[in-house]
């Protein structure tokens, strides 16, 4: 070895080694942007490649990484979970989990990420990853709860799942493949399963309750919040066959519209004011209604509250001319504005402009009348609904000043049941192997695109390009290092390192190598690299290979300290919000703790 570190062939490596550590240093430091950097490292490897041809660094496997499959997986599954957001496909089971427990918010967080655990330990976590990161966040907005404190949680806890059966990542399975190869036939589904979950239940305990802390109050994951406290009044006509007509006052509120506060009744000639006492809703009241703007986007997105009303024009016109969705906007009306003094006129201003307006918020007082008879006063602001093009033409006026940060989409109704179906599918074609990861997940993606469930632009969004950079960097810098024998002189330098070792010890010793390799190099090439060398060393100390091996599956799950270790790191990554050092210092700890744990747990059970 030492001849090979003084050898000029040996150069290249070195440089590759520079690179990497460099980038690891820019990363977790953050001296440069993350895009900068990952950019960095990919001209580092091919300078070494150019300027040292003999070192065997391929320009088409460096770049092979922004075509990687694993990436176009990533990139695939992201936008199918924009889209279940989009069309609130998964707000039913959100719904069901916040009604557990309405008035404590973070037990239904809890369940959720303890079930996510449980169920990555029979199912690729993978997947599961993606089945609940919607979910999470539909119930996170719904509670006002930052995303940034429980989306890497999510992760952390499927990965610790993964820990405890065979099934539960796909490192296990290919490890397991490497080893039966080699002759190794005891890899067996529940050949880890007391170690993994002894690491996993000690793990959760730092994950569920102590990362939260050393997460950072990221707010950048929260939608611009500003002004959305405000109360807009708007109403409601019921038209026949209206859900809410026959809804029966309780304790003097209507339970259908529970998040809605009604301000008062208008039957005919007749005004009803709370408290409401004993009324039935009928066909032809108009319901004068207080509230904020996420409850009345909420309420259109359900489509139940708004039925037959002005609003349904909007949205018919919106469907069927390419990707133009219903949007909405706040709108102030300014000082010197011609709408001053007018009355709220929806379907004049709905036939002029081609936008609805939807409610009236004004902070000096709460009006009860219908919207027609509230007079407009400058620094009023106004919801209004519409398409873009709309929208564009509405700037030109100066009787409105558009907001620009507060502008969201509306999907079409009739979304989330074609959403499920495409999910659903593609989560079992996935887990049923029946066609390679990648192409299940392109073509659920391709079938949210093309059933209207998102539109090109949402799905655009959906796309972070940081995680393009960073796993393009990542395999770029892996691949350098494979050329140059780097990842070969690690592991000969480890085995030597504990060849002396007693086989409890160098069973220690293999765990941390490997999950320290694991979190910058995929875990999957960990995996392959390591399981051969463990098996050979057990040859040697004269022990049974299978608690080896183990320890190369576990070390190689233990990904939690860089966002590049594990692919449901990548996912949450922008979900969260997170930086790469965010990663480096709520996981570090959580890769000493296990393996802590491992180096207790497994020499005991496997009675070494």
């Amino acid at each position: 070895m030492i001849e090979a570190i003084l050898t000029s062939d040996a150069l290249a490596m070195w440089l590759t080694f520079a690179v990497i550590v460099t980038a690891m240093v820019f990363y977790a430091t953050e001296w440069a942007s993350l895009e900068l950097t990952s950019i960095g490292a990919v001209l580092g490897v091919l300078a070494i490649g150019v300027v040292l041809p003999e070192a065997g660094i391929s320009t088409d496997e460096v770049l092979s990484g922004f075509a990687n499959p694993a990436l176009l997986t990533i990139l695939a599954l992201l936008v199918m979970g924009q889209a279940l957001i989009q069309t609130e496909a998964i707000s039913g089971l959100a719904d069901y989990l916040v009604k557990l427990w309405p008035t404590r918010p973070a037990m239904v967080v809890l369940v959720a990420l303890v079930f996510a655990g449980a169920v990555s330990s029979i199912v690729n976590n993978t997947p599961v990853v993606v089945v609940f990161m919607p979910v999470l966040a539909s119930i996170l907005m719904r509670r006002k709860l930052l995303a940034s404190k429980y989306m890497m949680p999510l992760s952390y806890m499927t990965i610790l799942g993964g820990m405890v059966t065979l099934l539960g990542s796909s490192t296990n399975l290919l490890a397991a493949g490497v080893a039966q190869d080699l002759g190794i036939e005891s890899v067996t589904f529940f050949s880890f399963a007391v170690p993994g979950l002894i690491m996993a239940l000690v793990g959760s305990i730092y994950v569920l309750f102590i990362a939260p802390l050393f997460i950072p109050d990221n707010q950048r994951d929260q939608p611009n919040t500003r002004g959305r406290s405000m109360q807009f009044i708007t109403e409601i006509r019921l038209t026949p066959g209206h859900p809410l007509v026959g809804d029966h006052t309780v304790a003097g509120m209507f339970p259908k519209i529970t998040t809605l506060t009604v301000r008062a009744v208008r039957r005919g000639y007749s005004t009803f004011l709370p408290p409401f006492d004993d009324i039935t809703l009928r066909t032809g009241d108009t319901l004068i209604i207080a509230a904020t703007r996420d409850a009345l986007t909420d309420a259109l997105k359900s489509w139940r509250a708004f039925q037959g009303s002005d609003f349904q024009e909007t949205e018919t016109s919106a469907n069927g001319e390419g990707d133009e969705s219903v949007i909405l906007y706040e709108a102030l009306v300014p000082p010197g504005s011609r709408l001053v003094n007018n009355g709220v006129d929806q379907a004049g201003f709905m036939a002029e402009h081609g936008v609805l307006i939807l409610g009236v918020e004004r902070r000096s007082r709460m009006a009860r009348q219908p919207l027609s008879e509230i007079r407009l006063e400058a620094g009023d602001v106004l919801l209004i609904a519409g398409k873009t093009s709309a929208f564009n033409r509405l700037r030109g006026l100066q009787d409105l000043i558009v907001m620009e940060w507060s502008g969201s989409e509306i999907q079409p109704h009739g979304m989330a049941l074609r959403a499920q179906l495409i999910f659903a599918l593609t989560i079992a074609v996935i887990a049923l192997g029946i066609v390679p990861t990648v192409f299940a997940s392109m073509a659920g993606a391709f079938g949210m695109i093309a059933t209207g469930c998102l539109n090109i632009r949402q799905a655009a969004r959906a796309i972070d390009r940081r995680i393009i950079l960073l796993v393009g960097s990542s395999i770029a810098m892996a691949a350098a290092m494979a050329a140059t024998g780097g990842a070969d002189f690690i592991a000969s330098a480890a085995t030597m390192t504990l060849g002396e070792m007693s086989p409890a010890w160098f069973m220690g010793g293999l765990f941390i190598i490997v999950a320290i390799l694991t979190n910058f190099l995929s875990n999957n090439a960990t995996a392959v690299l390591f399981t051969p060398i463990a098996i050979a060393a057990a040859g040697q100390l004269g022990v049974d290979p299978l608690p080896f091996v183990v320890a190369v599956i576990l070390g190689a799950n233990a990904s939690f300290a860089t966002p590049i270790g594990y692919q449901t790191n990548l996912l949450v990554m922008g979900a969260g919000h997170y930086r790469f050092r965010d990663f480096v210092v709520v996981g570090t700890p959580l890769v000493v703790i296990v393996w802590i744990v491992f180096c207790l747990v497994a020499p005991w059970y496997y009675g070494i």
